[in-house]
């Protein structure tokens, strides 16, 4: 027996470590395969309706929430509802080529499609009853009420991306698909303007405005300059334009059309201009066709802020990466000297800085009065009063960028294995990844108490695709 064994520790010593690890990726590659199918099957089987899907369901999924309550006739666009959930089981399906995946995002897109707005974008919500209380004036006139077509926390462009890379996925053969992508695109490109800019909201082409860079108002902005259908404006707040290029640089690559390439350098070209000139070498959230710092909502004050001026740096360095134009590097240093020159205390960023003064600007509130402040003491508890400082992954992004390479680098499959391993493990016995609130700010602000257990499409999102991601590493 002990030369048996003895014979059989050579053996093993004589295997190389390569096969060895080969053959771990290989079963936890299976692995990953299995857990993909079982989450996304529950996910789907269960949880879609319509086709579609909200941010938030209890576990016995009796209650849903979008923003608020939704009905089960409700889905959701804005991220992370119905084309976030799209577009990772389009990336389940280009891992496996299961076409389970395919089949559900297929229907997901038919559900994104069914609220195509006549004015060819989307609003954060498609209703699907015909008499529903959300519903709006839909492309296929099964709505009616409002058409506001809406770029606000990346609603149409998450809607027409997840379009558009479904069009692909089925090879252009389906008719509905492949109609709402290219109509949606058509009115997202009238609705730029000249300068390159684009509203936050808008019902049909948008008209001719003179091109001015940008510069701060003579008048006092404190009290003046409030303008009612601000959302007709350019806007950059949440992200308008980094969703905006997002899908640009998609559509491109897909349709091989260069009216969407244009469009994307006319968008870098409005960025450049928009960049507020010194003292305060950063971005507003929104602007008036002088190109101006104006007021949003009561409590969106005109300013120069930390949270956009992040967003647009790092959509610029997308921008010049996918068109070569070092030109669209240069607003760049200025704005990060700015930021670190900007920093709180805390190491965090204000979400507002005053114009010119750049002293932190925030609002007390009482009932629906807000009041401006430098006081950041009471803060009301609704709204991103500052921000978390991405400097160090700002200036690693922005040396890449210069070097000729993608602004973010791509996972290592060590990591993805680290990754994939705490996902598998993380299920449940129903194949489910639970959430548990812990009175964290959810996306919709959904109402539930302290402890509860509750399932998030922002979740199982991220899972399936850093599995997908895993597996489609262990492919190549």
């Amino acid at each position: 027996m002990r030369i048996q064994l003895f014979c059989l520790g050579l053996i093993a010593l004589a295997i190389p470590s390569s096969l060895i690890d080969a053959s771990a990726q290989d079963a936890l590659k299976s692995k990953a395969v299995e857990a993909m199918r079982e989450a996304a099957g529950y996910y789907v089987e269960n949880v879609a309706s319509h086709g579609g899907y909200v941010y938030h369901y209890s576990l016995d999924l009796k209650q849903r929430w979008g923003e608020g309550v939704a009905t089960d006739d409700q889905i959701w666009i804005q991220p992370p509802g119905t084309p976030t959930v799209g577009m990772a089981l389009l990336e389940a399906y280009a891992a496996t080529r299961d076409a389970f995946y395919l089949d559900a995002a297929t229907a997901a897109a038919g559900a994104v499609a069914y609220g195509q707005l006549k004015s060819g974008g989307w609003t954060n919500c498609v209703d699907l009853n015909p008499s529903g209380e959300r519903r709006a004036d839909y492309r296929n006139g099964k709505g009616s009420g409002k058409n506001n077509s809406s770029l606000d926390d990346g609603q149409t462009q998450s809607a027409l991306r997840f379009l558009v890379l479904a069009d692909l996925a089925n090879g252009f053969r389906n008719t509905e698909i492949h109609q709402s992508a290219i109509t949606g695109l058509d009115a997202l490109l009238a609705a730029q303007f000249p300068n390159g800019g684009f509203p936050q909201v808008w019902t049909g082409p948008v008209s001719d405005q003179p091109i001015k860079p940008a510069n701060y108002p003579e008048y006092d902005w404190r009290t003046e300059g409030r303008i009612k259908n601000y959302w007709d404006m350019y806007t950059l707040n949440d992200n308008v334009t980094g969703y905006v290029a997002d899908l640009l640089i998609d559509a491109h690559r897909v349709y091989r059309d260069d009216r969407y390439l244009d469009a994307l350098r006319r968008l870098g070209d409005f960025l450049v201009l928009a960049q507020m000139p010194m003292p305060q070498p950063g971005w507003a959230q929104q602007y008036n066709y002088d190109m101006q710092p104006i007021w949003a909502r009561k409590f969106e004050p005109p300013g120069v802020s930390g949270d956009e001026t992040q967003e647009v740096l790092q959509t610029l360095m997308r921008i010049a990466h996918v068109t070569g134009d070092d030109k669209y590097l240069e607003p760049i240093p200025a704005a990060a000297k700015w930021l670190r020159g900007s920093l709180l205390l805390d190491g965090r960023l204000a979400r507002y800085y005053e114009l010119q003064t750049n002293r932190p600007l925030y609002m007390k509130r009482r009932g629906d009065v807000y009041e401006l402040s430098y006081d950041d003491s009471d803060l009301p508890s609704h709204y991103g009063w500052k921000t978390e400082s991405q400097l160090a992954q700002l200036g690693k992004q922005f040396q890449r960028v210069r070097g000729g390479l993608a602004p973010e680098p791509e996972a290592s499959p060590r990591d993805l294995a680290k990754q994939a391993q705490q996902i598998i493990g993380a299920l449940d016995a129903q194949r489910r990844w639970v959430s548990t609130f812990d009175g964290q700010r959810l996306v919709g602000q959904a109402k539930m108490p302290l402890g509860t257990p509750y399932l998030s499409s922002a979740i199982f999102s991220q899972n399936l695709s850093v599995l997908a991601a895993y597996v489609k590493s262990q492919s190549r």
